[in-house]
């Protein structure tokens, strides 16, 4: 069941039995962002994932990521004829050892290099020899349950995010049990979310990292072994 940021904020309320001026907008927020974040660093969701095209530079080694991304999974060449291939990441050491003498051709490597002024680089080898087309893969930062759209990019806030449409359950027990931590007690209705929050994460992981990157028609449907005793041991069952 969906959720919105004003019903999310009023559930948490009337759970907890505290009214806005203890639990401001403000300081519920910053349960949510806090909420998400953990969420979105314990399972390798699919909501996460992005992707993102730009092209290198001729005899330049580096190579300017996107402003949300938080980890490449990969980074893909593409030729003006349209063949894609992958570089193999590297460290930065080999890198430097690598192409020692910065000669040009196509990029084989990557490596993630520095952040300036709030920009992120790969740097690659060899260094480009052309302008070709390259398409980083990557996880990007999660969107943020807001009032509004925002334009910030980190975090990305919106009036809908996938956890809020598709797993508002989880959002809220991972809120509650900071909205708990905050407000320092009951002990147990602090370990009730907590392990309210525990089993829905185990069950979104399963979902996000199991069931959804599953095929029926190559992997087939997941199977419980049942238990098939010997004719010995139901004799010794009984």
């Amino acid at each position: 069941m969906a959720i919105t940021y004003a019903q999310l904020l009023t559930k948490i309320r009337d759970y907890t039995e505290v009214d806005s001026t203890v639990l401001t907008d403000a300081i519920i927020d910053t349960f949510i962002l806090d909420g998400e974040a953990q969420i979105y660093r314990e399972c390798d969701g699919d909501y996460c994932r992005e992707q993102a095209t730009s092209n290198f530079v001729a005899s330049n080694r580096y190579v300017q990521l996107p402003d949300n991304l938080l980890i490449v999974r990969s980074m893909q060449h593409i030729t003006g004829a349209g063949a894609r291939t992958f570089l193999e990441k590297r460290d930065t050491s080999f890198i430097s050892e690598y192409n020692s003498t910065d000669a040009t051709g196509t990029p084989k490597y990557y490596a993630m290099w520095h952040r300036t002024n709030n920009i992120e680089y790969a740097v690659v080898a060899p260094l480009p020899n052309a302008a070709d087309t390259v398409q980083i893969n990557y996880i990007k930062y999660p969107e943020h349950l807001y009032s509004s759209n925002d334009a910030a990019v980190i975090p990305n806030k919106r009036t809908s995010t996938y956890l809020s449409t598709k797993a508002s359950e989880l959002l809220f027990y991972a809120t509650m049990v900071n909205a708990y931590g905050f407000l320092k007690g009951p002990v147990d209705m602090y370990k009730l979310y907590k392990d309210k929050y525990n089993e829905e994460i185990q069950a979104f992981a399963l979902e996000q990292t199991g069931r959804r990157r599953r095929g029926e028609y190559i992997d087939g449907t997941l199977r419980i072994p049942v238990p098939s005793p010997s004719p010995e041991q139901w004799r010794n069952l009984k």
